[in-house]
């Protein structure tokens, strides 16, 4: 082999891995929960996985143990694409249908809970890893029994507030919503649908009107949100990789009948896709890579992630066209080679 051909050969082969490191530097995931007013998951997390001070938040860790916890920023269907209602059953809207949250779904009346008025209140939503997406928030109907399990039917058909892609100040959505009359223990449920993403984020907060507690009379703590040493405290404990979807090993099915982690969120996506259980085929959100990376999008998103596809994509194809290339070099006739 020449010392020409040596170099071509050289560096036609060294295009291939640089194709697929561009493919796989995509930016994935996003990740974040309620903290005004407060979700379950958000205040059982900010008393301490390992040993949480209200009953409540005590029977989750004995339903699903600590780790829920130490994940509480995690509680997604990776593929939603906006088929909530299809893919979380009855009694399992808190946990997403995720059997790991599953203490979530708790019927009870005592979960550490926030204040609320009805009339104008600013949200506040903690992202750890923000990308452009939008919310939405339901209330319980008059009538609503803690005591019981969420159902679908228990929330207002409609949001009583929805927003794309709000500002985010220190580290958290901030938005308005106007609240409904109310009075005693209800709850808000949110729903974060990202649209750069078929993923979408869930969560419950309990919320008392007045100074009624609601749901019986049962004694309930006020509920805080974890602060930012909490955060930083419980991070070497996580699962959830906030620069992607690396780190989240314990995602499982999501539907009735899903018990066990599957360990492998292809697995979630492929159960929670829409035709695995009926639902229509998505038309709003277009699928995005779910790869990990070391950087995230900036907040709100940007075209970072379609270049970056883009030219791992274009790089793989010339690569490959280098290499097919040389193959038909070595294989032509020499005289064919040396007549032109």
């Amino acid at each position: 082999m020449t010392a020409r051909r040596k170099v071509t050969t050289v560096a036609a082969l060294g295009l291939a891995p640089l194709a697929f490191a561009g493919l796989s530097a995509v930016p994935a995931s996003a990740h974040g929960s309620m903290t005004d007013p407060v979700s379950r998951i958000s205040a059982c997390f900010a008393e301490g996985p390992e040993s949480p001070d209200s009953a409540a938040c005590k029977a989750l860790v004995a339903a699903g143990g600590t780790q829920p916890l130490y994940d509480w920023n995690e509680v997604n269907i990776a593929n939603a694409a906006g088929n909530h209602r299809q893919l979380i059953p009855d009694g399992k809207l808190c946990s997403a249908g995720r059997d790991k949250y599953k203490g979530l779904d708790l019927p009870r009346a005592d979960w550490p809970s926030s204040p609320m008025a009805s009339g104008n209140h600013t949200f506040r939503y903690k992202a750890t890893a923000p990308h452009k997406g939008s919310f939405e928030l339901y209330l319980t109907k008059d009538g609503y029994d803690p005591t019981k399990p969420l159902k679908w039917s228990d929330l207002e058909e409609k949001p009583f507030a929805e927003v794309t892609d709000p500002k985010l100040e220190n580290g958290a959505y901030v938005f308005d919503g106007i609240v409904p009359n109310r009075s005693g223990r209800h709850l808000i449920y949110s729903i974060w649908q990202r649209s750069d993403s078929p993923e979408a984020f869930y969560t419950c907060s309990d919320v008392v009107f007045g100074k009624d507690n609601g749901g019986g009379g049962a004694a309930a703590p006020e509920a805080s949100a974890p602060s930012e040493q909490d955060i930083k405290d419980g991070a070497d404990k996580s699962t959830v990789d906030h620069g992607g979807h690396g780190g989240d090993d314990h995602a499982e099915q999501t539907g009735a009948g899903a018990d066990t982690d599957t360990g492998a969120e292809a697995e979630q996506s492929a159960a929670n896709a829409p035709e695995a259980k009926g639902a229509k085929e998505p038309t709003a959100v277009p699928s995005a890579p779910e790869t990990s990376g070391e950087n995230l999008a900036e907040t709100g998103g940007d075209s970072s992630t379609t270049y970056m596809a883009i030219g791992g994509a274009a790089a793989l194809a010339v690569g490959a066209a280098a290499v097919f290339g040389l193959g038909r070099r070595r294989t032509a006739p020499a005289g064919g080679r040396h007549g032109r």
